[in-house]
């Protein structure tokens, strides 16, 4: 898996916990859920390219 650039974010105590329960309802953590969020809107806004996938490790399908 490729490196991931840590930063630090500062955001509203509001829009923090309705992320938060947001992440919960989509069994994800906040991290993961913010990250999603903004891929998405990146891909949205044409900013982003779809990435191709990354094989699954478990993904023998190439085996057969």
């Amino acid at each position: 898996m490729a490196e991931k650039k840590k930063f630090l974010l500062r955001i509203d105590d509001k829009l923090y916990a309705s992320l938060e329960k947001w992440a919960a309802d989509d069994l994800r953590s906040i991290n993961a859920q913010i990250e999603y969020l903004l891929k998405e809107a990146a891909k949205k806004s044409g900013r982003l390219k779809d990435a191709p996938l990354e094989p699954k490790a478990d993904d023998n399908s190439s085996t057969q």
